[in-house]
């Protein structure tokens, strides 16, 4: 789940990139008014009523654009397209199976359906009822929870390990809330890996071409990104976090930070997602995956 953030003024043009190739299409739920981009405060409850109804809305048009690149049972860290088959962060193949897996933010359950052909026990988890329609379409025998990441459903150490592909954490208000759920349901040595924009990221505009390699911002503003209708409410919120604001959030929740992979722009990937390009990630980094262990 990449996000959409754009130039305050513009009208939004779609939400995850236009470059990729697309499949059969997906009936289309009504389309709803343009929305104002700004940047301003947003909580716990707003960011997640928000976010909640954004991906409801846009989870037809977000499978239909990226469900080749992402394919119905890969596990990809992000639009770089670096794969869990050659990145082993959860652990080596054989390591995966009979391990109870939690996805948070797990879309169409992509990965999920990847670590139950390893052998492992994943459930997949996401706010948007309409993305877990999507997992249902595809189809896999493991269970789909829709369900805040703030408030997980769970019992105390019910995990040996926890993922989340760009899900949940880039858009929750307080992250630490999230994180120690995570924790709260791992069991101890349990690992969870997630990956977000990388931060530096927020210091440039969001656009593929040579305009996204000028800084435009404070890296160190931290207002929310907020798209909002003609009323003022959020429809959609995405929180910036820096690196060091990400490692204090992890080690203050419970995790020791055991890694933290910056994946360069292999060759083969030619795709535009967002403001994901060819051309910005030879030159800065778009993903950090952050590799933790609950102690």
């Amino acid at each position: 789940m990449q996000g959409r953030r754009r130039p305050l003024g513009d009208t939004p043009g779609d939400p995850a990139g236009r470059k990729s190739t697309t499949r059969e299409p997906i009936i289309q739920e009504p389309e709803v008014p343009e929305p104002e981009a700004t940047r301003r405060e947003a909580g716990v409850t707003e960011s997640s009523r928000a976010n909640r109804g954004w991906w409801d809305r846009n989870a037809d048009e977000y499978q239909n654009e990226h469900g080749t690149f992402l394919g119905d049972d890969r596990f990809v860290w992000g639009p770089e397209g670096l794969d869990e088959v050659e990145a082993e962060l959860l652990g080596p193949p054989e390591e995966l199976k009979g391990r109870d897996v939690l996805e948070l933010g797990a879309g169409a359950a992509q990965c999920s359906r990847w670590l139950a052909a390893q052998g492992a026990r994943p459930v997949a988890l996401d706010i948007s009822h309409r993305q877990l329609q999507h997992a249902l379409r595809i189809g896999g025998a493991f269970p789909l929870v829709c369900a805040d990441a703030g408030a997980l459903p769970f019992a105390d150490a019910s995990f040996d390990l926890a993922c989340s592909a760009y899900g949940a954490l880039p858009f929750v208000a307080d992250p630490r809330l999230v994180l120690r759920e995570v924790r709260r349901v791992l069991r101890p040595g349990g690992r969870l890996v997630f990956s977000v924009t990388h931060p530096i990221r927020w210091a440039f505009p969001d656009e593929p071409g040579p305009e996204g390699l000028s800084v435009s911002g404070s890296y160190f503003d931290r207002t929310p990104y907020v798209e909002q209708d003609d009323t003022g409410h959020a429809v959609y919120v995405e929180h910036h976090r820096t690196l060091g604001d990400r490692v204090r959030d992890v080690v203050a929740s419970g995790f020791r930070l055991v890694d933290l992979v910056e994946p360069e722009w292999p060759e083969w990937n030619t795709a535009e997602w967002g403001g994901w390009s060819p051309l910005r990630g030879g030159l800065i980094p778009g993903t950090a995956i952050f590799v933790c262990v609950r102690d």
